[in-house]
């Protein structure tokens, strides 16, 4: 990979200017960032800050046509990234990842995945199936996965990459039941219609202006914390694939994303009437945790649940 690396104080700069993003925007992920070491911790805020650009121009308030010319804008800076004297122009977050591709094995494509789910989003895509919406959450969050696991690092990339895609789609799952009463008033429906039918639920945005909080909707949100779990079963495979400061980021990371599963699982109800979270408390305590060693545990496979 031939990137042009600025100098040594442009790039330092930009790097904390990617750790400001990330501990000021990344309410969840930044209590396992900052249990990595410095180079590492350094390379995750810069793939996070970019991740973090190219979401806000999906959730943003520009019309869909801009919205899509600033996605591809995107896609062509971070392709060019990876070519021979990319052009950063100044760019903190571009020169901090830049940086980070020359220390770490980032598979910078996957950056493209995320602008395809972003995309989706722009243009109001709904999922019929499960297979559907599976593929769209491997876009937007197996893709981070994967980038993460190219700062973790570990003796066997092949072996724990489906794993780590696994793990983001845990994530991105958990996301979409917290988000649910949100995304609808934003008009964007992200359980699949196959489920929704079987349970007799009906989500149609515009149809009503509450979101319609019945007993088979809530049946639908524990449907998917239950496959949900599948997910986690499987992702948190990982773990022992990685080294232990690696393991207890990537632990922390997903044990605060469990944890809020298992409270929205315990209270569909709650979870449609407004946004669940931990606590900073609850956060720290599942950062410390993963610190000592203590990862978290897989949650009981249901038949069916997960990949």
């Amino acid at each position: 990979m031939d990137i042009r690396v600025p100098a040594p104080i442009e790039v330092r700069s930009a790097y904390q200017h990617c750790e400001q993003i990330t501990r000021t925007q990344a309410r969840n992920f930044s209590y396992g960032i900052r249990l990595l070491p410095a180079v590492k911790r350094r390379g995750l805020s810069a793939v996070y800050a970019f991740a973090r650009r190219v979401d806000d121009i999906g959730d943003g308030s520009l019309p869909a046509a801009e919205k899509l010319a600033a996605l591809a804008e995107a896609r062509a800076t971070v392709t060019a990234l990876a070519g021979p004297a990319a052009d950063l122009s100044g760019d903190p977050v571009l020169v901090a990842l830049a940086d980070a591709a020359t220390r770490f094995a980032l598979p910078l494509g996957a950056f493209g995945e995320l602008i395809d789910g972003c995309e989706a989003d722009v243009r109001g895509t709904t999922y019929a199936t499960f297979g559907d919406l599976e593929h769209y959450c491997r876009c937007v969050a197996g893709s981070i996965g994967r980038l993460s696991l190219g700062v973790f690092g570990c003796q066997d990339p092949a072996a724990a990459a489906p794993l780590a895609d696994a793990l983001g789609v845990a994530l991105q799952l958990t996301n979409i039941l917290r988000d649910i009463r949100e995304d609808y008033g934003t008009g964007r429906v992200y359980l699949p219609a196959e489920d929704l039918d079987r349970f007799g639920a009906v989500l149609v945005p515009g149809s009503q202006p509450e979101l319609p909080a019945d007993a088979a909707l809530e049946d639908v949100v524990r449907f998917e914390a239950e496959r949900a779990r599948g997910w986690y079963a499987t992702g948190l495979r990982l773990m022992p694939m990685l080294d232990r400061r690696s393991a207890a980021s990537a632990g922390a990371m997903a044990g605060i994303y469990l944890r809020l599963l298992e409270h929205i699982s315990a209270s569909p109800a709650a979870a449609l009437r407004h946004r669940l979270s931990l606590s900073t408390a609850e956060k720290a305590m599942v950062a410390a945790r993963s610190l000592s060693g203590l990862t978290p545990a897989a949650p009981v496979r249901q038949p069916g649940a997960g990949p």
